[in-house]
């Protein structure tokens, strides 16, 4: 058979600006990076009796997370090999059951509404701020939060949890103790999607937002490849209190994980976590968090920048010199700079945590190459926000309407109708459409319009419940 994949594992690329956060290896902890020195595959273990798994009683793997739960001040913590993915939805499943409704933001990671159709959770779906000047999602405040509690109180519906997204794929946050206090005070537990801000755990420095653990959140997933120095697919799941019984998660975790978890990967979840508690480990993170600010300081009088609450993302307003994103993101590629997430009006770096030597001279030369090459004269017209009420649940079983009968139709011929399918640019993969939704004229119209900055991944027909 033809063998297209492995030689491009091979190939020496130019500045990984992109996850995963170890930088193509340069960022990974030294005792894995001794481990993959070792004869090829001798690390790969099946579930002996010393190593064990994530959900066994005893072993290795389960003495490790004991040691980092009690490390991050948490009172368990399992690892996860199939992404931060598979830890939302285990933990999602472990919050609610079947007919019972979890309060989402509009900004949730497609996973977590997979996971409420597979249960038959209710996603009640609150909107979200929107920055119109580069059509990002800001992040949710105490203010914001007070009226979705506001509108919460007029309505029929009432969740037994509720999730948080912090920070954002592009680097905005707050401090979450605030909104998570108002949860808890609503005797509502609160699951914490931080798979963007796993190094906000290690407090390596006091400009950086408060991690969701130390803020008190019940469960948190840390994405350990996205923003720590795990290889891809490794992830963890922290729980404290007892607002959420931690034996239902065990369980839910049960249902989704496999039962033959890689060894190597479990390790690298293991040498991740570690690394913060060694001198060296939080001395090498401080180091990419000042490079990081400086770098954005070197910048700023030559790129249109705009600012976020974690310094290892960088982002181009490519729109301020009236550049699509996407077009740039093709033209860059080609001369040897790759960001992390393309979009109409920005380009997202991931800066990582490898040390990145002479990038800002190499950003410099691109940006003025790119501003020749596709530059105009005035910059992108604002975006539109999603025309959406701040509080809505769909109007029918998310489940249901992803499984039933359906059929495709025009967008301007889906008025009225139901939704069967998630529409869901990625990355990163937030949802401007959810299965049960019904579409009103506002809403097929503002989707029209974003085909026009998506052309390849909206398609011209929606699926709709026949």
């Amino acid at each position: 058979m033809d063998t297209p994949l492995l030689p491009l594992l091979r190939v020496r690329r130019g500045q990984r600006l992109h996850l995963p956060s170890h930088g193509g290896g340069p960022g990974v902890p030294q005792p894995l990076r001794r481990l993959l020195q070792l004869p090829a595959g001798r690390w790969d273990l099946p579930e002996l009796p010393e190593i064990g798994g994530p959900l066994e009683a005893e072993g290795a793997v389960v003495a490790s997370q004991r040691a980092a739960a009690s490390a991050y001040g948490a009172d368990h913590c399992w690892y996860g090999v199939n992404g931060a993915t598979g830890l939302l939805q285990a933990a999602l499943l472990a919050m609610a059951n079947p007919g019972e409704a979890l309060l989402l933001p509009r900004n949730s990671h497609r996973s977590l509404l997979q996971a409420c159709a597979v249960a038959g959770i209710k996603p009640l779906l609150f909107d979200v701020p929107f920055l119109a000047d580069r059509g990002h999602s800001a992040a949710v405040d105490a203010s914001w939060l007070d009226r979705v509690f506001t509108s919460l109180d007029q309505g029929a519906h009432q969740p037994v949890g509720a999730v948080l997204v912090q920070p954002t794929y592009h680097g905005y946050a707050v401090d979450p103790q605030p909104l998570i206090q108002r949860f808890h005070q609503r005797a509502l537990p609160v699951l914490v999607d931080e798979a963007h801000g796993s190094h906000f755990l290690a407090a390596a420095d006091s400009q950086l937002p408060q991690s969701a653990v130390h803020a008190g959140a019940d469960l948190v997933v840390h994405s350990l490849h996205k923003s720590s120095t795990g290889l891809g697919q490794t992830a963890v799941l922290w729980h404290q209190g007892d607002r959420i019984d931690a034996a239902r998660v065990s369980r839910s975790l049960g249902w989704l994980q496999t039962t033959s978890p890689s060894s190597l990967l479990l390790a690298s979840c293991e040498a991740s976590l570690a690394d913060w508690k060694t001198d060296a480990g939080l001395n090498r993170l401080q180091r990419r968090i000042g490079d990081a600010h400086r770098l954005l300081q070197q910048l700023k009088p030559h790129l249109p920048l705009l600012d976020t609450n974690d310094p290892l993302r960088l982002i181009w307003f490519t729109a301020a010199a009236g550049i699509n994103g996407i077009e740039a993101d093709d033209w860059l590629m080609e001369r040897g700079l790759v960001a992390e997430l393309p979009e109409p009006g920005c380009l997202t770096f991931c800066l990582g945590l490898a040390p990145r030597r002479g990038v800002a001279r190499l950003m410099r030369r691109r940006w003025d190459g790119l501003n020749k090459a596709l530059g105009k004269a005035s910059p992108l017209p604002a975006f539109s926000p999603p025309p959406l009420p701040l509080l809505a649940m769909p109007a029918m079983d998310c489940g249901a309407a992803w499984r039933g009968p359906s059929r495709a139709v025009a967008w301007k011929d889906s008025v009225g109708a139901i939704a069967a399918q998630l529409v869901c640019p990625y990355p990163p993969g937030i949802p401007l459409l959810v299965p049960g939704e019904r579409l009103d004229h506002a809403r097929v119209t503002w989707i029209e319009k974003q085909r026009e900055f998506w052309p390849d991944q909206i398609s011209s027909k929606v699926m709709i419940v026949a």
